[in-house]
């Protein structure tokens, strides 16, 4: 069994949208399948997803829940923390060695924690 996909529910999809294009724009991943209130992004091997809430329900991040996004390197952890604190995302931990490699830590504009790291 392997992962398939991840969904983040949004509360502004225009903006969420103009965030994560941006972001991933000098990465490998597309987008795919924008569909209303769910947008898909397709990467090596897996699809991400903005959704707004099916129920009607304000979306909120989950407390303890982080998406980890495996780059090539420390410099493109870099370009993809800064790219995101550019793009209005909020810093969770600097660019820098961890337990298992290199790694850097944001939040999205709706507080979704995302962890760009490589297995160096």
């Amino acid at each position: 069994m392997k992962m398939n996909y991840i969904t983040l529910g949004t509360n502004n999809m225009v903006k969420a949208i103009a965030f994560y294009d941006a972001l991933f724009s000098t990465v490998n991943v597309d987008k795919w399948l924008p569909d209303g209130r769910v947008v898909v992004y397709r990467g090596d091997g897996f699809l991400f997803a903005l959704a707004e809430p099916f129920d009607g329900n304000h979306a909120t991040a989950g407390n303890g829940t982080m998406i980890g996004f495996e780059v090539d390197s420390f410099e493109e952890i870099t370009e993809l923390h800064q790219k995101a604190l550019s793009l209005g995302g909020r810093c969770e931990g600097k660019p820098g060695p961890r337990s298992k490699g290199p790694a850097a830590y944001v939040r999205d504009l709706d507080n979704n924690k995302l962890c760009f790291f490589c297995m160096d």
